[in-house]
């Protein structure tokens, strides 16, 4: 039980986040969001940095479970065409309905980051399936300095995901192909 209302008040916490921004994210509004007694935050994350770390926790787990199935529906990818439209269905995730709230909170937690280095570890790329899927694509085209390419890659993604969600409108597929073609040259 204590697990789960864990994971509740860090969703909460998330949404919070999602939608009052870092100043919104308080042990209060958290009780309220998760619909708990006034104090029940605060009694599993006594601090400000307790509740930050548990949202971030939440929401790199999240993140890697939704690369993983983006990862899943896509295997093997067979074609620059294939890799084209994963991208452009990651980027679609990102930018609606509960991915939007990830991608905002995400962006948050990313600046608060930088002076927090607690966070800043929590929030380092890590390996998964979405990663080794752009590798062994790019290794199978005979591309070098892979590892270099494919963070790069996915940096200019990440870009592109945080340009829509702040200026609205869809990631254009002409600049995810673009994209792309650089990293295959």
């Amino acid at each position: 039980m204590v697990s789960n209302r864990r994971t509740l008040l860090a969703d909460a916490a998330l949404d919070v986040l999602a939608d009052e921004g870092i100043r919104g994210l308080t042990h209060r509004a958290v009780d309220r969001r998760a619909a708990m007694p006034p104090g029940t935050t605060s009694a599993y994350f006594r601090t400000r940095a307790a509740l930050l770390t548990a949202l971030v926790t939440r929401l790199v787990h999240l993140d890697q479970a939704e690369l993983q199935t983006t990862a899943e529906e896509l295997a093997p990818l067979r074609s620059t065409e294939e890799l084209v439209n994963g991208v452009m269905l990651l980027t679609r995730r990102r930018l609606t309905g509960e991915g939007r709230r990830r991608s905002l909170a995400r962006y948050a937690c990313a600046v608060e980051s930088v002076r927090d280095r607690e966070l800043r570890e929590i929030l380092v790329p890590r390996e998964n399936a979405g990663l080794d899927a752009i590798r062994l694509f790019l290794a199978a085209r005979g591309v070098k300095d892979i590892k270099d390419r494919s963070h790069t890659l996915l940096t200019c993604i990440d870009g592109l995901v945080f340009d829509r969600l702040v200026n609205g409108g869809e990631v254009p597929r002409e600049a995810v192909e673009g994209l792309i073609a650089a990293a295959l040259r």
